[in-house]
């Protein structure tokens, strides 16, 4: 009985985002999908990776946060296979990136990141830096940084 109790105390809450990844690693697998089943495992390794950082078990959140930089990196290998001419190496980071992106919630509208921008302007918020740090803490893990960023700066010059 005692050996059942310490098995129980030992599972650790997993983050749904992770289990589901784990579960398609399985599937593509034994589909024999070996690109999608290299991507998946490549970011299995980043999830481990951050919760031994983290020293803690991995929320959602904190696995978006995972497959956000993931696919940045990926974008950015995109740009210099790109400058390099490099079309195959552009295929493959792009399905990479497509396959990443799968599992990312669905991003907020842009309209909706104006209105928020013009609001946040209205409050006070007059210069760039003040702007995108009430932009990024209302909006971390819902919308690329990238996007927020030309939101407001185009609000900014419109104000």
């Amino acid at each position: 009985m005692l050996r059942n109790a310490k098995i129980a105390a030992d599972v650790r809450r997993v983050s749904e985002l992770v289990t589901r990844v784990r579960a398609d690693q399985v599937a593509s697998r034994k589909a024999g999908d070996k690109d999608r089943t290299l991507v998946l495992g490549t970011v299995l390794a980043a999830f481990k990776y951050q919760e031994i950082e983290l020293g803690r078990d991995q929320t959602d959140a904190d696995a978006v946060d995972v497959l956000r930089k993931q696919i940045k990196q990926r974008r950015d290998s995109v740009e210099q296979y790109t400058k390099a001419a490099r079309p195959e190496l552009v295929a493959k980071e792009e399905f990479e990136i497509g396959v990443l992106a799968s599992y990312l919630p669905p991003e907020v509208d842009p309209e909706v990141l104006r209105a928020a921008a013009r609001e946040m302007i209205a409050g006070g918020a007059s210069d760039i830096g003040k702007l995108m740090g009430a932009m990024m803490a209302r909006f971390k893990g819902q919308a690329d940084g990238k996007m927020i960023n030309q939101i407001a700066r185009e609000s900014l010059q419109q104000k």
